[in-house]
């Protein structure tokens, strides 16, 4: 028979807590850097409006992502992803995932992206061609969509 050691429960029960502590730190810094301030990717201080036609609207978490083509004064047309705020908060205040259309002419307000190689719209408010309010930032807007 072996002899009772005292404390040994004790260490494992200390080694596991520990080891928990660990991965629900670094569970929960992963999911922090996972969903980023607005300052974090955009930059305030570079505002941009313009016409376009919806190409596509991806309704996923954690954001919606609505594309959006327009033509620079160039000519050169290009397609920005307007961020909008989580599926399940915007559906709350009346989003539905047809609340915008394909093919349909709106106006973009918003800031870009602080990467200069990115074509990212933050903090932005979609109107329709019939002045439906779509989003502001994270849908504040979005009650206006029902009108």
């Amino acid at each position: 028979m072996r002899p009772v050691i005292a404390g040994r429960n004790s260490m494992a029960r200390k080694i596991q807590v520990l080891f928990a502590v660990v991965a629900a730190i670094a569970l929960g810094a992963t999911m922090a850097r996972a969903h980023h301030s607005v300052a974090a990717e955009f930059d305030v201080n570079k505002p941009v409006t313009f016409k376009g036609t919806i190409k596509k609207v991806d309704w996923t978490n954690p954001h919606i992502y609505t594309s959006v083509e327009t033509k620079t004064p160039d000519g050169k047309t290009i397609i920005y992803r307007v961020e909008g705020g989580p599926p399940n908060a915007l559906f709350r205040q009346g989003w539905r995932k047809e609340s915008l259309k394909v093919g349909e002419e709106v106006t973009v307000s918003g800031i870009r992206a602080k990467r200069e190689d990115s074509l990212n719209v933050g903090q932005a408010t979609i109107t329709t061609a019939d002045g439906r309010r779509m989003f502001a930032g994270s849908g504040q807007a979005a009650a206006q969509t029902q009108q």
